[in-house]
C-alpha cells in the first residue's frame, strides 16, 4: 500500500514514533502540500491522510488508485465526502484525541489571568522591593466564581470536570436546551450575564456563525473573561476588540481567529487584555500519539475490511 500524508508538519514533530503506521506500507510523507502539487504527490497513493489540505471532487477525480482517506483531525470539511462516497472511497477521523490537553489549554488561559505569573517573573524588581512580596496585579482565587460552558461535548465535558475541581460553579448552554444529567443548563442570555468565564466549545453551524458580537458581549459582567478554544468564526472579531479596549468585558483569550494563519491586520490583535495562542490547545505531544494511534487503527481496521470512524459512507 502506497500512503501519502500530504501535510504532516503541524502534528508529526521528530518526537512522534510513527512506526505503526510505517509498517501498514510505503510511507511518503510531506510537510505542506500546495494545491497544485496534490495530484502529482499522491498519484500513485492507494491512501491519503490529510489534515488541512483540501480534497475537492476535482482532484479526488484525477486519483484513479485512491481507496481511503484518513483525516488527520475530528473535522473534516476538508475533504468532498460525497465525492469520495461516489467512488467508494471511505473517509475517517479521529475522535477525543485532544479534550483532556484542550481542557488543560482553557485553564492555563484562564490562570493567565487571575495568577499573573507571567507579569510577576521579574526577580530584578523583587530584589528591589522593600517587603517580602510585591503584585502589581489583582490576583483571584477561581474557587466559587462561574464558569459557563457554550457546549458541552467530549471537550466541554472536561473543561467542566476541570472546573468542579477548583471548586468553581459550572453552567452549560446547549444547542439543544435539554438538561444536562449533572450541570445546570440555562439560556445563552442568563449564561453569559451570570458567568465569570464563559469558555466556547460548540461545533461551527450557520446559526452561530459570529455570535459572539457587540450584542451577546453586551451581556457579559464586566469582570468576565471570554475564552476560545473553539472555532474562530464563532467570534465576530471586530466587535470583541472594540469591548476589550471600552472595557465591556475584562478580557479574552482566543487559541483560534477567524481566518488561520491570521491575515496582517486582524482587528483582533493588539486588543487590551487579550492572550493569544496559535491553535496550540490540542497539541501536546500525549493527544499526537494518541491522534496518530487512531489514525494508524482506521486504516487497520480498513484494511482488515471493518472500517471504523467512517464519515461518508
Amino acid at each position: 500500500m502506497n500512503i501519502v500524508f500530504l501535510d504532516s508538519f503541524t502534528s508529526c514533530a521528530k518526537e512522534l514514533d510513527l512506526s505503526e503506521l510505517e509498517a501498514l506500507g510505503s510511507l511518503k510523507m510531506y510537510d505542506r502540500t500546495p494545491y497544485n502539487e496534490i495530484v502529482e504527490r499522491a498519484r500513485d497513493a492507494d491512501i491519503i491522510l490529510t489534515n488541512k489540505t483540501i480534497l475537492d471532487k476535482l482532484i479526488i477525480s484525477q486519483l484513479p488508485k485512491l481507496k481511503f482517506i484518513g483525516v488527520t483531525a475530528t473535522g473534516y470539511n476538508v475533504v468532498d465526502l460525497e465525492a469520495a462516497a461516489e467512488r467508494g472511497i471511505p473517509v475517517t477521523n479521529a475522535k477525543n484525541y485532544s479534550s483532556m490537553s484542550v481542557a488543560q489549554h482553557v485553564f492555563a488561559m484562564i490562570l493567565s489571568f487571575t495568577n499573573r505569573i507571567a507579569e510577576h517573573n521579574n526577580p530584578e524588581k523583587w530584589i528591589k522591593s522593600p517587603d517580602f512580596c510585591y503584585y502589581d496585579f489583582t490576583l483571584t482565587e477561581i474557587a466559587g466564581k462561574t464558569m459557563g460552558l457554550v457546549g458541552i461535548g467530549d471537550i466541554g465535558e472536561k473543561v467542566a470536570q476541570v472546573a468542579e475541581a477548583f471548586g468553581m460553579n459550572v453552567l452549560v448552554n446547549r444547542k439543544s436546551n435539554t438538561p444536562h444529567e449533572k450541570y445546570k443548563t440555562v439560556g445563552l442570555e442568563e449564561l453569559l450575564s451570570q458567568s465569570n468565564f464563559v469558555s466556547l466549545h460548540c461545533p461551527l453551524t450557520d446559526e452561530n456563525h459570529g455570535f459572539i458580537n457587540t450584542e451577546s458581549l453586551s451581556k457579559m459582567k464586566k469582570s468576565a473573561i471570554l475564552i476560545n478554544t473553539g472555532r474562530g468564526p464563532l467570534v465576530n472579531d471586530a466587535d470583541l476588540r472594540k469591548a476589550l479596549d471600552t472595557g465591556v468585558i475584562a478580557g479574552a483569550a482566543i487559541d483560534v481567529v477567524s481566518q488561520e494563519p491570521p491575515k496582517d491586520g486582524n482587528p483582533l490583535f493588539g486588543a487590551k487584555n487579550l492572550i493569544v495562542s496559535p491553535h496550540i490547545a490540542w497539541a501536546t505531544l500525549e493527544a499526537r500519539i494518541k491522534l496518530f494511534k487512531i489514525v494508524t487503527d482506521n486504516v487497520k481496521a480498513w484494511m482488515a475490511g471493518k472500517p471504523v470512524n467512517v464519515v461518508n459512507i
